[in-house]
This record gives structure tokens, sequence and C-alpha cells, in this order.
């Protein structure tokens, strides 16, 4: 109860900062500071653009909406989308590296694509 309060979900992290972690440093970053306020907006304007720019598949768009909107566990939305919670994890990776990788203006580049490059 005190981590909701908190505004903490259950998995230890508010759902905004799991899904940024691995965004890149230039993302802009909201403020209460009321003489950068104009921030927050930047930054919400720049999370709408980018889900309705940024080629996602459907996978992708369903497992970042039930894992980071509706704060579902990875095996919950596993089984809501008919696949393993690996596959969610997979998804919602890929899905957050190719909206912050468009917005930046880059390529986006699986480094899962390239980790068996090198294995192989």
């Amino acid at each position: 109860m005190e981590a909701e309060v908190l505004g903490e979900s259950s998995h230890g992290k508010r759902p905004l900062e799991r899904l940024v972690e691995g965004v890149a440093a230039d993302m802009p970053k909201g403020t209460v500071d009321k003489r950068a306020s104009d921030t927050l907006f930047a930054h919400l304007a720049d999370i709408r653009r980018g889900w309705a720019t940024t080629p996602l598949s459907l996978g992708e768009r369903q497992a970042l909406v039930l894992r980071y909107g509706a704060d579902l566990h990875d095996k919950e939305a596993g089984a809501l989308q008919g696949v393993t919670d690996r596959t969610v994890r997979y998804r919602c990776e890929r899905g957050v590296g190719k909206i912050a990788a468009h917005l930046n203006g880059l390529v986006y580049v699986d480094g899962y694509a390239s980790a068996e490059k090198q294995a192989a």
C-alpha cells in the first residue's frame, strides 16, 4: 500500500521510469520547475509523436501498452498476447529502442541481431 502512495508500482519503478531506462540522454525530461516547465510538454509531445510515427509491429505496440501502460507483469502481458514472458521483454526492448532511435533521428539497430552475428 505504501508503495502505491509513493507512486511506485509493484515492480519497484514507475512505468515511465522503466520505459525510459534505455532511452538516449538527449530525450527531454519533465520538471516541476516553473522556469523550465515547457520541457514537460516537449516530453509529452515526443512520446505522442514517437508512438504515432515509429514503425512498430502490432506485437510490440501491444507489449508496450500492456507492460508500461497497464503495468502488467511480463507473464500477465504474455498470457494476454499468447506468448512467453521472454517474448514480451524482447518486444518491449525492441519497441522502446525503436521509439528512441526514431525520435533521435537514428536507425534502430537490433542488439540481438549483432550478438547473433558475433556468435556465428
